[in-house]
């Protein structure tokens, strides 16, 4: 069937007068093989992207190890005081941050990012096997550092190609999959550590923690050749789809936002920096964001946290899974309700207030069975983050009265990342009005415009610059 007969198709949400101009009207044999190709597009696409959900879970057990090693022998071993490992944790994250910009530039640049990904994955996974070689401090800083810096080429890179190709009415529910093995990661990695840190002591005259990282770190490696075959690049030249499936990827974008996706000739490599620079919207996320994570930042204390529990360390490793998988149900429920109703801020506060209830419980009781009810109400609060982890790492380190200070500040962390998310949607809010009053959402520059005619095989500018007329930011 024609391409044209696929694209000539009206863009959902947007004011277009079928009768008035008939190249838009399509017959119901055009509509129901546009169907099939784009079934047959998604499926495929969900296929290859589901691998992120495997990287995500080793890329956060390479990050998160260190909490497990810590119960078996680390912090004695390498003589570590706990400011020591605290800021073991916390220089992960300078490296991370200062790599994520950098890195997602260069992913928008290149034409291949599956490669990209897979090599930046195959140097974190060495990286990692070598923390189990580090017999000091500065090693382990050292290590951790260079595991940031080369981990920070995923998540973004991850989202920027998840953006390539799903639209905004089905983007929450795939990244609530992906940030799925980031829970399941905190779940399956107490489980891992709990077999080889009760099995692997001495083996081949290695401590056991060694072993986790030694192990851990190898199937990084082995995942990462995989990834660099088998994950989806762009829409106009990814491996594996149909040229017709490639020409409803781009289709797909360009209905759902009203322009091509695609860099204007125009625009220098850094003019998408100096654009979020000038957004005041960025700072507002910056610090609700930074909020938010110090407020998660129990996760990377997890097996500390289920120790005051009072049990020995398998137990403790085994108990600290079953809040994650119940984490993970939530986050999906959540998702999908959110992408149902198009409704994103009670989304993202209600599972922050059902951790703030958990939060107020570990301060306000020892009792056993109240404070394992409580980090399953903390583990849940991700649900939201799915919509300042050097701050983090040291908040937990106030470990008196089971933690209550280091409680106390995460609740305000808390209550600081909700208001910013309300003033956050006031602004959508105002800025929708705008676009309801006729204003433009933004400039479109002459070659996107032209991109757009070609894609929607549109015969003027005018058109073309018409698609994004129905435009509406989700709140």
């Amino acid at each position: 069937m024609p391409v044209e007969e696929i694209v000539a198709k009206p863009i959902e949400g947007h004011d277009v007068d079928v009768e008035a101009d008939p190249k838009l009207e399509m017959s119901e044999e055009s509509k129901a093989h546009r169907a099939k190709v784009e079934k047959s597009l998604k499926r495929k696409l969900d296929l290859r992207c589901s691998l992120f959900v495997l990287i995500y879970i080793l890329n956060y057990l390479d990050r998160n190890n260190i909490s497990a090693a810590r119960l078996k022998g680390l912090q004695a071993d390498l003589k570590l005081s706990n400011t020591d490992y605290s800021t073991c944790l916390s220089i992960l994250y300078v490296g991370y941050i200062l790599m994520q910009v950098p890195s997602n530039m260069i992913v928008n640049r290149i034409s291949r990012p599956s490669i990209y990904i897979g090599c930046a994955m195959l140097l974190w996974g060495m990286i990692s096997t070598l923390s189990g070689v580090v017999t000091s401090f500065g090693g382990m800083v050292a290590t951790r550092f260079c595991l940031g810096f080369v981990e920070a080429a995923f998540l973004p890179g991850a989202l920027l190609i998840l953006s390539k190709w799903y639209t905004r009415r089905e983007l929450t529910l795939r990244n609530a999959i992906l940030f799925a093995g980031n829970l399941i990661s905190n779940a399956f990695s107490s489980l891992v550590a709990a077999g080889v840190l009760s099995n692997m002591d001495g083996v081949l005259g290695h401590a056991a923690w060694r072993w986790l990282f030694y192990i851990e770190g190898a199937a990084t490696m082995f995942v990462a050749i995989l990834a660099a075959f088998f994950l989806p690049d762009l829409p106009t030249n990814s491996r594996g789809f149909t040229e017709e499936e490639l020409q409803v990827a781009q289709l797909r974008l360009l209905e759902d936002v009203g322009e091509a996706d695609q860099d204007s000739a125009e625009e220098g490599v850094f003019d998408g920096l100096i654009m979020a620079l000038k957004d005041v919207k960025i700072y507002l996320m910056m610090l609700t964001l930074t909020a938010y994570v110090i407020g998660l930042s129990f996760n990377a204390f997890f097996p500390s946290l289920t120790a005051t529990l009072g049990f020995g360390y398998v137990p403790t490793l085994l108990m600290s899974a079953p809040p994650w998988v119940f984490s993970v149900i939530v986050s999906m429920l959540n998702a999908w309700h959110a992408d149902r109703t198009q409704e994103k801020f009670w989304h993202i506060v209600v599972p922050i207030l059902f951790g703030l209830v958990g939060f107020v419980i570990s301060m306000a009781t020892l009792n056993t069975a109240g404070r394992y009810v409580a980090l399953f109400l903390q583990a849940q609060s991700y649900a939201g983050f799915i919509l300042g982890n050097i701050a983090g790492s040291y908040v937990w380190s106030m470990t008196e009265n089971g933690y209550r200070k280091s409680y106390g500040t995460v609740t305000a962390m808390f209550g600081i990342t909700i208001v910013g998310c309300f003033l956050f949607k006031l602004i959508l809010v105002n800025l929708n009005k705008k676009l309801e009053a006729g204003e433009k959402a933004w400039e479109s520059k002459p070659d996107v415009v032209n991109k757009t005619r070609a894609v929607e095989h549109l015969e003027s500018s005018d058109e073309a610059l018409a698609m994004k007329k129905g435009f509406r930011y989700l709140v």
